[in-house]
């Protein structure tokens, strides 16, 4: 987390170093309006940050020797709506969804074979997002703005509530809610009809979303939270507006 932030710092104080002559401004009214709107697609990976439980490695416990999380790709999509709040400063709330997938693998010993084997929960995540940011953005070069983001969120995941199939088992549960805070940093980039931004972002969650089972397979764990990086493209102004309202339906329906 702490090398994030020094790199987030980093990129928005050598941004102006990067200046360059003087070209025609695209967008030159853009940042006097109060409300802005567009869409948001990305590449999302779910990860876990998991600790061993006091009883890992003893009698409760004794056929986990060991687990791992492996990251898989997801993607996010959302509506972008952001409210102008001083020079520099912007509110922003991006209501959406996000897919993806954990792997959690454990390392399980086998006393009947005397050998061990790897166990593979396929944890699968369908969020409904709602995060609220501040972005503090660099004075504008020419056509380009850099800019850094932080705030909180919620997440619902709707995956959480479905049924485990017995082929699935054995398989940990995690609670549907949780809240995150999120940092990132970002590029603005401003076209002749339309503002286009890529953004990396990191959201980790702050409480613990593993239910409890009173098997060895949650016995182990004390604390799982979720993280996520996000790399997103951000389309905003211009027809982008139109596509944003757009967007609101279809996730409307999704719903």
């Amino acid at each position: 987390m702490r090398k994030f932030l020094v790199i987030v710092f980093i990129f928005l104080f050598a941004f102006p170093a990067l200046s360059q002559k003087q070209v025609p401004k695209n967008l030159p009214k853009y940042d006097r309006r109060r409300l802005r709107f567009g869409y948001t697609i990305g590449y999302t990976t779910m990860d876990f940050v998991m600790h061993h439980s006091g009883t890992f490695l003893s009698p409760e416990t004794d056929t986990v020797f060991g687990f791992e999380n492996k990251r898989l790709p997801g993607f996010h999509l959302s509506i972008v709506s952001e409210f102008h709040l001083v020079e520099y400063l912007d509110l922003r709330f991006l209501p959406g969804l996000s897919f993806g997938e954990r792997n959690l693998s454990y390392l399980l010993y086998d006393p009947d074979d005397n050998d061990f084997n790897v166990h593979i929960m396929q944890i699968e995540s369908t969020f409904l997002d709602f995060p609220l940011l501040l972005k503090y953005s660099s004075k504008r070069l020419n056509n380009y703005r850099a800019y850094i983001i932080g705030g909180g969120s919620i997440r619902y995941d709707l995956a959480a509530q479905k049924d485990i199939r017995p082929e699935e088992k054995p398989k940990i549960r995690l609670n549907p809610m949780d809240y995150y805070y999120e940092v990132g940093f970002g590029v603005d980039f401003f076209l002749e009809y339309f503002k286009f931004s890529t953004e990396i972002k990191m959201a980790r969650g702050i409480t613990n979303i593993m239910v409890p089972d009173n098997t060895q397979f949650t016995s182990s764990i004390e604390r799982m939270n979720s993280k996520l990086i996000c790399v997103s493209m951000h389309f905003e102004g211009g027809k982008y507006e139109a596509m944003s309202s757009l967007m609101g339906k279809i996730l409307w329906w999704r719903n």
